[in-house]
């Protein structure tokens, strides 16, 4: 039996424990088109032979970008690994200028795209770069087809040295360089090494529900990120037939199409496909209204282990029979269980989600920690509303005097590369120091309060910690996003991008003379006074210094194209306040 320890082990161990038909599932031309465990491999050692035969050496870097996750990905990932190279993944949605420093910073010579828009945004930067060719998985006018390296690799004579040089990686070894979105500055590169995420992988496994015969799942969040790419490895430790979706757009469709098992999820998503049941619920009349928003309500008062007795689970059985049951219908009818990291999720849509039988496991974790370091698991009593569960085995938590979340284990990165500063900046030791605050109960169960940089003082000295109000006001339906400020100034305040989906159906529903636009919407004293009535319902729950004293509404939607958001959803403050310095300074300075 493989013994795994490198990540290219994991396809080895599926080829002899599960041997799969359908390992790797993208649709191509409307179809979905499986690939076995053995072509995967076969494919992969072909890629390995091309590699050497192209001259990579032993810790050559070669960066990946794929705008969608994809078949092709993983091959080049084993592919890379495997002779002793490093997979460098880039997030697709960065400008051109950003791929040129990662490109240049990471010293990458060769470059895989997926398609037209990530190739010609390489084309651009390519000459100021070390890239000697770049290649394609989509067929490019112009670019290398990847299939070519196939061609070149097809000569198995060289697969000795392709043994030599597995033989000769070392777990200790760095695997890949993730460059962090970042919320400010450059991107940092952190160095995971194939311990650091073997090790985080088989001590993740046991958390995930992953059972039965040739299980199915459905990956959509970016496979760039270290999250996504620990969950294929697990997956395929599994046996998991994993299907790529096309696209965010379409993960309903797909969902219907493939019935998965399970899936990963961020909060944003959820909340959008909240938001969608919500506003069909909305349409409804009559009886099937009432019985919608009994559900509803039904769901949020949600507790696990039966905490509600008897009556509240019949209820609960008859509210999925008529209702949930529609929802588990819109993602296929078989998807039990749904993965959420990287920020915190509403414990209401938790509820909700719980109750209508597609339960979700909060997980917390960074890219520095290969990122698993807690994850919620409803057997054993592993699960607990508002928290991120328990640490995996071989992770220590210890809380520092001022509340920040410091991490040790095998799952800690070797450093930031080619900034040993930087990296001493963040260790005391062999504990990592996550920039996140937190608590861990007496049940062991690890509690995010919010980010320590983001946290903030008024000019009144008072401390102030954004995202738990953050957090509670965006459990408003009228509310998308919400970044509140007052860093110096006399109260604190809130930027606020209402759920314009959300405020046009309610406009329809009360017969409101507003008109439907962005500008009219964040203009409209009606609208302003209802959110206002969201906002004094949150104050409640917080000491007067922290309570958000005057808010603005934003036109236009916050994106990650937008430079809004990171490529993981996350906010960048300091871009937002100065893309709308104008309705900052009108609530400090009205």
């Amino acid at each position: 039996m493989t013994e795994i320890t490198r990540l290219f082990d994991f396809p080895y161990y599926q080829l002899e424990k599960h041997n799969l038909e359908a390992a790797l599932v993208t649709k191509y031309d409307g179809k979905w088109t499986p690939m076995s465990t053995k072509e995967y491999l076969d494919k992969s050692n072909a890629v390995s032979r091309a590699l050497l035969k192209l001259g990579i050496n032993k810790n050559d870097k070669i960066a990946v970008i794929s705008s969608t996750n994809r078949t092709e990905w993983n091959i080049m990932d084993i592919g890379v690994l495997q002779v002793g190279a490093q997979n460098v993944p880039i997030y697709p949605t960065i400008c051109a200028e950003d791929y040129e420093y990662v490109l240049n910073h990471s010293e990458s010579i060769y470059c895989f795209v997926s398609d037209l828009e990530v190739y010609n945004k390489v084309k651009k930067v390519q000459a100021n770069t070390k890239v000697k060719e770049v290649y394609s998985f989509d067929y490019i006018e112009g670019c290398k087809h990847y299939s070519e390296l196939f061609e070149l690799g097809k000569d198995l004579t060289n697969q000795v040295d392709v043994e030599a040089r597995k033989d000769n990686v070392k777990p200790e070894e760095l695997a890949t360089i993730i460059y962090t979105s970042g919320t400010t500055g450059k991107p940092k590169g952190v160095m995971l090494s194939h311990d650091n995420i073997t090790s985080n992988v088989l001590n993740s496994i046991e958390r995930l529900p992953l059972s039965g015969k040739n299980p199915r799942v459905l990956s959509f969040l970016p496979i760039c990120h270290i999250f996504e790419r620990v969950l294929i490895y697990i997956y395929q430790h599994a046996g998991a037939s994993i299907y790529f979706a096309e696209g965010i757009d379409k993960i309903g469709d797909n969902a219907k199409e493939i019935k998965p098992n399970l899936m990963s999820v961020v909060p944003r998503l959820l909340e959008k496909v909240y938001d969608k049941i919500f506003a069909k619920g909305a349409e409804l009349t009559g009886i099937k209204s009432k019985l919608f928003h009994w559900a509803i309500a039904l769901g949020e008062q949600w507790e696990p282990y039966g905490k509600n007795g008897a009556w509240y689970n019949l209820q609960l059985s008859i509210a999925n029979k008529l209702i949930f049951s529609k929802w588990r219908d819109a993602l296929g009818g078989e998807l039990a269980t749904m993965v959420s990291g990287s920020a915190p999720l509403q414990t209401r849509l938790s509820r909700i989600f719980s109750a209508a039988g597609m339960q979700i496991m909060q997980g917390y974790g960074l890219t520095e920690t290969s990122p698993v370091v807690s994850v919620e698991m409803y057997k054993n009593k592993h699960f607990k509303l508002g928290t991120v569960g328990k640490p995996i085995d071989g992770v220590e938590i210890k809380i520092a005097n001022d509340g920040e979340i410091l991490i040790k284990g095998r799952n800690v990165m070797m450093g930031y590369y080619k900034d040993p500063e930087k990296t001493a900046s963040v260790m005391t030791g062999e504990y990592f120091h996550t920039g996140d605050k937190g608590d861990v109960d007496q049940d062991g169960f690890l509690k995010i309060t919010g980010r320590k940089k983001e946290m903030f003082k008024t000019s009144g000295g008072k401390y102030v910690i954004p995202t738990l109000l953050e957090n509670e006001l965006k459990q408003s339906r009228f509310i998308e996003q919400i970044m509140v400020v007052g860093e110096s100034e006399k109260m604190p305040a809130a930027i606020i991008q209402p759920n314009f989906h959300f405020i046009k159906e309610w406009i329809d529903r009360k017969n409101k003379n507003i008109e439907k636009t962005g500008e009219a919407i964040a203009n409209s004293q009606e609208i302003k006074d209802r959110i206002q009535l969201e906002v004094d319902k949150c104050n409640t729950h917080f000491g007067k210094w922290e309570q958000i004293k005057r808010f603005e509404l934003t036109p236009d939607e916050w994106s990650i194209d937008g430079g809004h958001l990171t490529p993981t959803m996350k906010m960048k403050r300091k871009v937002i306040k100065e893309i709308y310095i104008d309705l900052y300074n009108k609530i400090y300075n009205p």
